[in-house]
Order: structure tokens, then sequence, then C-alpha cells
């Protein structure tokens, strides 16, 4: 660590790279283009770690060690691509696409989809896992947007930019494991919500398409991800 500056040097993949002491490893691939695959995490918003796809090697550690909340130390040795990273991340996004009831052909989200997207990214052709085929509802109560909770990855980036920008924080988290689900209020219907603005960030942040607006395309409501001022008005600071 140099003194003067704070900053600390590490390697990624082989190459140099400085950051920041309060940067985490995918803040630093990230500044420099490498890839490393995320859906719960988005800048702007807090970090949580939930959906494990961003594991990186690290040396001297056994573990893979997620990169979106571990900071930068000096002298730290990163590895982004691997065999056994990409057999756990493939194993990750199978297990995604398992858990609801994904099937890309006959969705609406199709071509749309960061999971879709991530999956064709990782030569991911066929889930070797069971699916659960768990039977979730629709709730399309509120006036004007619908969450189907089968295309849900319970990424929490709904909940995160609801409380953490709107600062309403209608949406949570309830129930555990494969039973988890994600809720309006105490598990009211959308459209009978106390405290939703109806302000849409968290329809224009689901990856999946699981948030989507009566009435309108999953193409038409990507093009308006630039919705979020706050978020990218961050970007640009941090850059």
């Amino acid at each position: 660590m140099t003194p003067s500056t704070g900053v600390k040097t590490l390697k990624i993949d082989g190459r140099d790279f400085s950051a920041r002491p309060d940067e985490t490893i995918l803040d630093v691939a990230r500044e420099n283009k490498i890839f490393i695959p995320r859906m719960c995490e988005l800048n702007g918003l807090s970090t949580v770690g939930a959906c494990r796809l961003c594991l990186v090697e690290v040396k001297g550690s056994n573990k893979l060690l997620p990169s979106c909340v571990t900071h930068v130390e000096e002298g730290m040795e990163v590895t982004t691509t691997s065999e056994r990273l990409t057999h756990y991340r493939r194993m990750i996004v199978e297990l995604l696409f398992s858990e609801r009831n994904h099937v890309c052909s006959v969705c609406v989200s199709n071509g749309h989809c960061e999971l879709q997207n991530l999956a064709q990214k990782l030569g991911i052709t066929h889930v070797r896992f069971p699916y659960r085929n768990p039977k979730v509802e629709v709730d399309a109560s509120h006036e004007r947007f619908v969450i189907d909770h089968n295309r849900c990855i319970l990424c929490t980036r709904c909940v995160r930019v609801c409380d953490e920008i709107e600062g309403a924080h209608t949406w949570d988290i309830m129930g555990r494991g494969v039973d988890a689900k994600v809720i309006t209020d105490l598990n009211q219907p959308w459209g009978s919500s106390a405290t939703c603005t109806g302000c849409g960030k968290c329809v224009h942040v689901c990856p999946t398409g699981a948030l989507f607006e009566k009435g309108r395309s999953v193409a038409e409501m990507e093009k308006r991800r630039s919705f979020l001022p706050y978020l990218t008005l961050m970007r640009e600071e941090h850059e």
C-alpha cells in the first residue's frame, strides 16, 4: 500500500491494476472492462452477494470469493476465468432456471432477459437439473404493473431500489430457501399496497422481466433503462 495515495495494487488474470481501498474486485474489473458475470449486483445499489455468479479465485484461498463484496488487498492475485469457475457458474445458472418456470421459447422476455443472455454467454444449451415447476401466481392487481413470480430469480434488485432510491420499501422477501418469494408490504396484492408510489423503478431494474408494465413490451421498457438518473449520476461520479 502506498501511504501517500492509499492506492493498492493487485493482479487480475495476470495483469497489474491499482485500486482504492474501498473498491471491490468487481469494481476494478468493471472499470477495466473485465467481464465477471452477475445477476443481483447493479452499480449504484448496495451489494448483497445473493446470486454468487461473480465468484472468482484468489491466490492463497481455497474458497471461491464473491467479487462484488470482496474488497481489494495489496498484492492480491485474482483469476476471473477458469474451468472451475465456469463449472460453478454454469451450475448456478442452471439451478436458477430449474428453480422457477423459465421457458425461454414461450417467454415474453425472450431476447431481453439477462438470465438468458448469461446462459448463452456461458454456453449453456440445456439444464441438467430437474425443474421444480412450482405453482406460483401472477399478480396483476396494480393498475400499471404486473409481477410474474414464474420469472423471478430473487436477485432483490427491486427490493433494494425501492428502499434505497425511492425510499418506499414496498418490496421485501418472505420465506426461506426454495420457498422464498418477493412480496409487497405484508404479502398483500401489489394493487392494494399502501406504500407503492407507482414510480416503476423496480420494474426497470428487474433482470428477467418478472416485473413489467401493462401494455408495454419488454423491449420497449429496456430502452428506458436510463430512467434511473440517481444511479446514472452515481456511476458517473464513481468513474
